[in-house]
């Protein structure tokens, strides 16, 4: 990884190893010839990140070489880090083609390092700011990622960074601007009408576009100065720190449209004059406006809302009819009608059968607030109930998403957690890369556990004795006052003491006390393909017999077992949680363990160090009963890359106060598990049935 020798020519085979010269054909004397006019260090680390970006692609490693030697003494070496990195960050999320923009864009990076800085990333913030969201009134909106600040009506839509600001708590703070910006133009009614429409017969239907977004955004900050007061006194601070204001001349508009019973027709009867002023530039947190995107979220919503609430409402109407006195049976009940309050930014829907005000359920009351936002009232159509047969209510709900339909789209990311790995080639995390789902493993009600137990009866009564003895483990107490046996040490210092004239100290006993145990383990079973048949069968043999001695000792403990292939389908299947008590439940578990797909680590050992900071307990421990060493399927988890990332999730472990320990059957361990785990963590089996028998010193082992 050396220019050692300076030469042109010992750099050129270098970077014909790095760059696979033989096969891609890139002419890499040039770039040798400019790095040897370097000084060593300077060359050398050039080449360090050339090897760690091709690890990753060829064609970036190479376009990444041919750009650094004349950016190195503008850039310098931080600056050229963090855009190798991003680079690779970007080619991870986007592709080969995003990386190489990024790459090509370089001349930009510096603007960009705030980016990589003060920037809040979107996955960091999404969470808080969807139950800040929650938290407000209207219809219910996602938080979702895309390449500008919008909204369809249905989501408010982020980018992946925002860095406006030199601090990372402002950044957030303008994300939550934009948030509530965003919210407040479906709540307070900004799509009452065809925005498109009304511009597009302006000559500039563009501008005309954007001065009525400057003319909704003045009017809606001024709904959130009411809402949300403090919010809006950051908002105003953040405007102020980007030197962001009024353009000359609008401040009677801003005036007009600040009144409290301002609406959106009100900035539309303000449009004309805003065209006649000069452009309004956007603030910090107003993004942009999409008509395209609302009008074909709200044709998918409209129809299928107005069919939902229908069909709800002839369910509220047979539950009246059912409630109603025989002697009622014939009266008409009456139309069903909505009588709306949206004052002071509460918007409440009194849901009228008759005279008689009706009690709709949370859903009911969703479905009517929602399409109160997209009229600013509920048309009498909406308040039909279906008739028989006019819809079939079964098909009205949100089909919920196969957990195991994970490769179409963008899916395999919805609802699931995102862990990092660490690549050993560019030596440094792969974000959110490993998308990993909990799933419970399917019970088996069979004759198992029960069959294990008679098997091993002899071996079960040992652990028993093994375990108690375990629990009853007395820890000597010395220097006491009071005691069974006398302490000699101590003794023997008090009689010196009194010998030279000191006071003779009291403390002169010893006495057993009961150690009180406090430990929390976890069990990490590999449930790879390479365990099926008589190495599943020990696996769980051995399970029985573990929760069998751990109910007698009292420790809490968890089993999960782990598979996957690629890092698309992470699995972490649960078999006993740490609050749930071992009984048939956890036994049918246990019993339905089955062999599964590859053998990926890193996301198992890393949601598992979650789950184990969450228990309130002094030791815990983390133990992982394999076959073999790190693999997956294709993806490139498998020999260098799959052990360093193994390696990496087990330092994170310990530092976060979790022990690894590793029981593995593999004979050629010996190669990788002292550099995953260290030399005293980890044993090697010769034969899995030997795991039942050594139970009981194993987990003595692990927990001393």
């Amino acid at each position: 990884m050396h220019a050692a020798a300076h030469t042109s020519a010992a750099i050129t085979d270098l970077l014909e190893l790095w760059l696979e010269a033989d096969l891609t054909h890139y002419r890499v004397e040039g770039l040798a010839a400019e790095l040897a006019a370097l000084e060593l260090d300077e060359a050398d680390f050039i080449l360090s990140w050339v090897q760690r970006v091709a690890s990753v692609h060829l064609e970036l490693g190479w376009q990444f070489g041919k750009r650094a030697p004349r950016l190195l003494a503008r850039m310098g070496r931080r600056q050229m880090e963090s855009w190798a990195l991003f680079a690779c960050d970007v080619y991870d999320r986007a592709g080969l083609r995003s990386a190489l923009q990024a790459v090509e864009k370089v001349e930009d990076f510096a603007a960009r390092q705030l980016e990589m800085t003060a920037g809040v990333l979107f996955e960091d913030i999404a969470g808080v700011l969807a139950n800040f969201v929650r938290g407000l009134s209207g219809r219910t909106l996602g938080v979702v990622q895309a390449e500008v600040i919008h909204t369809d009506t249905e989501h408010l839509f982020l980018p992946a960074v925002i860095a406006r600001l030199p601090s990372a708590e402002d950044n957030f703070k303008l994300a939550k601007a934009a948030v509530a910006l965003l919210w407040a133009q479906t709540r307070f009614g900004s799509f009452l009408f065809d925005i498109a429409a009304v511009c597009a017969v302006q000559p500039d239907p563009a501008r005309a576009l954007k001065q009525f977004h400057g003319l909704e955004t003045l009017r809606l900050s001024a709904r959130l100065a009411q809402e949300l007061p403090g919010l809006h006194r950051e908002m105003e601070r953040l405007k102020a720190e980007l030197g962001e204001g009024l353009p000359p001349g609008w401040e009677p508009l801003a005036a007009l449209l600040a009144r409290p019973d301002a609406r959106v027709h009100d900035s539309l009867a303000c449009l004309p004059r805003a065209l006649a002023l000069p452009d309004f530039v956007p603030w910090c947190f107003q993004g942009e406006l999409r008509p395209d995107a609302v009008a074909a979220s709200r044709a998918l919503r409209q129809e299928k809302e107005k069919a939902r609430l229908r069909v709800k409402l002839a369910e509220l109407l047979e539950e009246h009819a059912q409630r109603r006195s025989p002697d009622a049976a014939e009266r008409n009940p009456g139309e069903f009608k909505v009588r709306a309050e949206d004052e002071q930014g509460r918007l409440e829907l009194e849901l009228t059968l008759g005279d008689a005000p009706v009690a709709p359920p949370e859903d009911v009351k969703q479905l009517l607030t929602s399409v109160f936002l997209d009229f600013g009232a509920i048309p009498p159509e909406y308040l039909v109930p279906a008739g028989d047969g006019e819809y079939d209510p079964g098909l009205l709900g949100e089909a919920a998403p196969d957990p195991d339909a994970v490769w179409q789209g963008v899916y395999h990311e919805e609802g699931a957690c995102l862990y990092p790995e660490w690549d050993a080639g560019r030596q440094h995390y792969r974000k959110n890369w490993a998308v990993m789902r909990e799933k419970e493993v399917v019970p088996v009600y069979d004759d198992f556990p029960r069959a294990t137990l008679d098997k091993y009866a002899g071996l079960v009564r040992h652990l028993r004795k093994a375990f108690e003895a375990m629990r009853d483990e007395n820890r000597i107490e010395k220097r006491q006052t009071q005691g069974d046996e006398v302490d000699l040490d101590a003794l023997v210092e008090a009689l010196a003491d009194a010998r030279d004239g000191s006071e003779m100290s009291d403390r002169l006993f010893i006495r057993p006390h009961r150690a009180e145990r406090n430990i929390a383990v976890a069990f990490m079973v590999d449930m790879s393909g390479s365990t099926r048949g008589w190495i599943n069968e020990a696996e769980r043999e051995a399970l029985i017999l573990l929760c069998e001695a751990l109910e007698l000792l009292g420790d809490r403990y968890a089993i999960y077992g782990f598979s996957g292939i690629t890092r698309k389908r992470c699995e972490l299947f649960r078999v006993k949680t740490f609050d749930e008590p071992y009984g048939d439940a956890v036994k049918a578990r246990i019993s339905g363990i089955r062999a599964q797909e590859y053998t990926r680590m890193g996301f198992a050992i890393r949601h598992l160090t979650e789950l184990l900071k969450g228990v309130e307990a002094k030791t815990r421990v983390l133990v992982t009963l394999s076959d073999g060493r790190p693999d997956d399927y294709f993806d490139g988890y498998r020999g260098v890359y799959g052990i360093e990332d193994t390696r990496m999730a087990l330092q994170e472990a310990r530092r976060n106060g979790v022990h690894p320990f590793c029981i593995t059957i593999d004979r050629e361990a010996r190669d990788y598990l002292p550099h995953m785990y260290g030399a005293a963590r980890y044993i090697i089996l010769d034969d899995v049935r030997q795991l039942p028998m050594k139970v009981s010193d194993i987990y003595r082992r692990i927990t001393s």
